[in-house]
Protein backbone atom coordinates (compact mmCIF):
# COMPACT_ATOMS: atom_id res chain seq x y z
CA UNK A 1 0.00 0.00 0.00
CA UNK A 2 1.30 3.64 -0.80
CA UNK A 3 0.38 6.15 1.37
CA UNK A 4 -0.52 9.80 -0.47
CA UNK A 5 2.02 12.70 1.49
CA UNK A 6 0.61 16.19 1.91
CA UNK A 7 2.37 19.12 2.51
CA UNK A 8 2.63 17.94 6.15
CA UNK A 9 4.69 15.22 5.41
CA UNK A 10 6.55 16.64 2.44
CA UNK A 11 10.24 15.58 3.83
CA UNK A 12 8.99 12.32 4.13
CA UNK A 13 7.68 12.13 0.56
CA UNK A 14 10.63 13.11 -0.81
CA UNK A 15 13.09 10.52 1.35
CA UNK A 16 10.66 7.76 0.36
CA UNK A 17 11.43 8.71 -3.48
CA UNK A 18 15.65 8.66 -2.45
CA UNK A 19 14.77 5.55 -1.30
CA UNK A 20 12.96 4.03 -4.15
CA UNK A 21 15.62 5.48 -6.40
CA UNK A 22 18.66 4.94 -4.83
CA UNK A 23 18.00 1.81 -3.21
CA UNK A 24 17.40 0.23 -6.96
CA UNK A 25 20.55 1.69 -8.38
CA UNK A 26 22.65 0.28 -5.62
CA UNK A 27 20.25 -3.10 -5.99
CA UNK A 28 21.14 -3.10 -10.07
CA UNK A 29 24.98 -2.39 -9.14
CA UNK A 30 25.07 -4.82 -6.54
CA UNK A 31 23.53 -7.34 -8.62
CA UNK A 32 26.15 -6.61 -11.37
CA UNK A 33 29.23 -7.10 -9.12
CA UNK A 34 29.95 -3.62 -8.28
CA UNK A 35 30.64 -2.06 -5.36
CA UNK A 36 29.25 1.10 -5.99
CA UNK A 37 26.64 3.89 -4.36
CA UNK A 38 24.39 6.40 -6.20
CA UNK A 39 25.88 8.89 -4.11
CA UNK A 40 29.25 8.27 -5.73
CA UNK A 41 27.56 8.92 -9.08
CA UNK A 42 28.12 12.68 -9.70
CA UNK A 43 31.60 12.63 -8.08
CA UNK A 44 32.41 9.80 -10.61
CA UNK A 45 31.04 11.86 -13.64
CA UNK A 46 32.50 15.03 -12.62
CA UNK A 47 36.18 13.42 -12.61
CA UNK A 48 35.57 11.68 -15.65
CA UNK A 49 34.37 14.93 -17.69
CA UNK A 50 37.17 17.40 -16.41
CA UNK A 51 39.66 15.31 -14.38
CA UNK A 52 40.83 15.73 -10.81
CA UNK A 53 39.65 18.75 -9.28
CA UNK A 54 40.24 19.51 -5.52
CA UNK A 55 37.98 19.00 -3.09
CA UNK A 56 36.76 22.55 -3.43
CA UNK A 57 36.49 23.12 -6.92
CA UNK A 58 34.65 19.12 -6.56
CA UNK A 59 32.23 20.40 -3.51
CA UNK A 60 31.35 24.05 -5.87
CA UNK A 61 31.02 22.16 -8.96
CA UNK A 62 28.45 19.92 -7.77
CA UNK A 63 26.76 22.36 -5.81
CA UNK A 64 27.10 20.34 -2.10
CA UNK A 65 28.97 21.46 0.99
CA UNK A 66 32.71 20.66 1.28
CA UNK A 67 32.02 18.25 4.04
CA UNK A 68 29.41 16.49 1.95
CA UNK A 69 31.94 16.23 -0.46
CA UNK A 70 34.49 15.52 1.80
CA UNK A 71 32.53 12.76 3.33
CA UNK A 72 31.55 11.25 0.15
CA UNK A 73 35.20 11.12 -1.26
CA UNK A 74 36.41 9.30 2.14
CA UNK A 75 34.13 6.53 1.44
CA UNK A 76 34.88 6.47 -2.37
CA UNK A 77 38.62 6.63 -1.46
CA UNK A 78 38.27 3.43 1.41
CA UNK A 79 36.15 1.33 -2.04
CA UNK A 80 39.31 2.07 -4.16
CA UNK A 81 37.12 4.62 -7.03
CA UNK A 82 39.89 7.71 -5.92
CA UNK A 83 42.76 8.56 -5.11
CA UNK A 84 43.41 11.59 -3.19
CA UNK A 85 46.71 13.76 -3.01
CA UNK A 86 47.84 17.03 -1.80
CA UNK A 87 47.70 19.95 -3.89
CA UNK A 88 51.23 20.66 -5.66
CA UNK A 89 51.04 24.73 -5.27
CA UNK A 90 49.37 24.22 -1.39
CA UNK A 91 49.87 21.42 0.35
CA UNK A 92 46.61 22.03 2.70
CA UNK A 93 44.59 21.05 -0.78
CA UNK A 94 43.60 17.70 -1.05
CA UNK A 95 43.24 16.32 -4.88
CA UNK A 96 40.99 14.33 -6.09
CA UNK A 97 41.26 11.99 -9.24
CA UNK A 98 40.36 8.32 -10.28
CA UNK A 99 41.80 5.39 -9.70
CA UNK A 100 42.39 2.62 -11.83
CA UNK A 101 39.61 0.82 -10.46
CA UNK A 102 37.00 3.57 -11.45
CA UNK A 103 38.45 4.01 -14.94
CA UNK A 104 37.68 -0.04 -15.32
CA UNK A 105 34.46 0.20 -14.17
CA UNK A 106 33.47 3.11 -16.78
CA UNK A 107 31.81 1.23 -19.53
CA UNK A 108 29.87 -0.99 -17.01
CA UNK A 109 29.18 2.33 -14.65
CA UNK A 110 28.37 4.17 -17.76
CA UNK A 111 25.43 1.14 -19.40
CA UNK A 112 23.92 1.90 -15.32
CA UNK A 113 23.67 5.64 -16.41
CA UNK A 114 22.19 5.01 -19.54
CA UNK A 115 19.51 2.56 -18.28
CA UNK A 116 18.30 5.04 -15.76
CA UNK A 117 18.22 7.87 -17.75
CA UNK A 118 15.47 5.42 -19.55
CA UNK A 119 13.60 4.33 -16.59
CA UNK A 120 13.91 8.50 -15.51
CA UNK A 121 12.13 9.15 -18.88
CA UNK A 122 9.62 6.29 -18.60
CA UNK A 123 8.85 7.94 -14.99
CA UNK A 124 8.78 10.98 -16.06
CA UNK A 125 6.15 9.77 -18.76
CA UNK A 126 3.96 8.07 -16.17
CA UNK A 127 3.98 10.96 -13.67
CA UNK A 128 3.06 13.40 -16.48
CA UNK A 129 6.63 15.96 -15.84
CA UNK A 130 10.27 15.92 -15.66
CA UNK A 131 10.67 15.52 -11.83
CA UNK A 132 14.53 17.01 -12.20
CA UNK A 133 13.28 20.02 -13.78
CA UNK A 134 10.86 20.58 -10.52
CA UNK A 135 13.76 19.85 -8.09
CA UNK A 136 15.63 22.27 -9.91
CA UNK A 137 12.99 25.47 -9.79
CA UNK A 138 12.90 24.31 -6.31
CA UNK A 139 16.42 24.44 -5.18
CA UNK A 140 16.70 27.94 -7.26
CA UNK A 141 13.70 29.61 -5.28
CA UNK A 142 14.92 28.32 -2.26
CA UNK A 143 18.83 29.63 -3.28
CA UNK A 144 17.19 32.91 -4.27
CA UNK A 145 14.64 32.41 -0.63
CA UNK A 146 16.00 29.99 1.92
CA UNK A 147 13.05 27.87 3.61
CA UNK A 148 13.97 29.32 7.08
CA UNK A 149 12.77 32.48 5.75
CA UNK A 150 10.00 30.82 4.82
CA UNK A 151 9.27 29.35 8.00
CA UNK A 152 9.65 32.61 9.98
CA UNK A 153 7.22 34.63 6.97
CA UNK A 154 4.53 31.80 7.21
CA UNK A 155 4.77 31.75 11.53
CA UNK A 156 3.91 35.81 11.36
CA UNK A 157 1.23 35.28 8.66
CA UNK A 158 -0.64 32.68 10.72
CA UNK A 159 0.57 34.18 14.61
CA UNK A 160 1.68 30.77 15.57
CA UNK A 161 4.96 31.82 16.98
CA UNK A 162 7.87 28.58 16.65
CA UNK A 163 9.69 28.40 20.27
CA UNK A 164 13.18 28.89 20.42
CA UNK A 165 15.46 26.14 20.99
Amino acid sequence: MTSTHTAASFGAALRRLIDHLDGALEQAYRDDGLDFRARYTPVIRALMDDGPHTLTTLAERLGVSHSATSQTVAQMRLAGLVVVTRGEDDARQRVVALSRLAKAMQPRLEAHWHAARVATAALDTETGGVLVEVINRANAALARRPFRDRLADAAARTGKRIPAA
